[in-house]
């Protein structure tokens, strides 16, 4: 198992870097030319990819990837999230979509989902896209096992 991750050496991401480099694995990082000339670019990493945009970086992320894992982080990782949650609700991709919740960092993220379905906002389907787990192994485990949801279940409810 690989780790393709935004490309720096700070914060959350590059200390799973240093990890996953530490354990033998393949470490592929994505960051965009002005970050990297910023000096916070990973520069002992199995592959390290230079973009010259964000929306760049995202794509060649999501090209490169089997599933898709947010750790806790700020509103880079949750704009991330986000987007390639909508890009499998809307049948753009198929990739499985997980949510680490360490520590019950998301506890009221995933409230506010379960509002936003009681309200009507989100289907049931589409939330059930995000697979969430405490325990990183377990949700290892429920991406592995994942099913990409039916065209029927993509649709909004007004399109049924």
């Amino acid at each position: 198992m690989g780790l393709v991750y935004g490309g720096a050496r700070v914060g959350v991401m590059g200390a799973l870097a240093e990890a996953s480099l530490e354990a033998g694995g393949t470490v592929i990082g994505v960051i965009p030319r002005a970050l990297a000339h910023k000096e916070i670019a990973h520069d002992g990493l199995t592959e390290l990819i230079v973009t010259e945009s964000m929306h760049a970086r995202k794509s060649v992320m999501a090209e490169r990837s089997d599933a898709f894992i947010a750790l806790p982080g700020g509103i880079g990782t949750f704009e991330e999230l986000f987007e390639v949650w909508t890009w499998t609700q809307l049948g753009f991709q198929g990739k499985p979509c997980g949510l680490l919740n360490v520590e019950g960092y998301y506890d009221s993220l995933l409230t506010f989902l379960d509002h936003a379905v009681a309200e009507g906002f989100v289907q049931a389907a589409h939330r059930r896209i995000l697979s969430v787990e405490a325990d990183p192994e377990r949700l290892l485990e429920q991406l592995a096992s994942y099913q990409p949801p039916s065209d029927r279940e993509r649709l909004p409810s007004s399109a049924t």
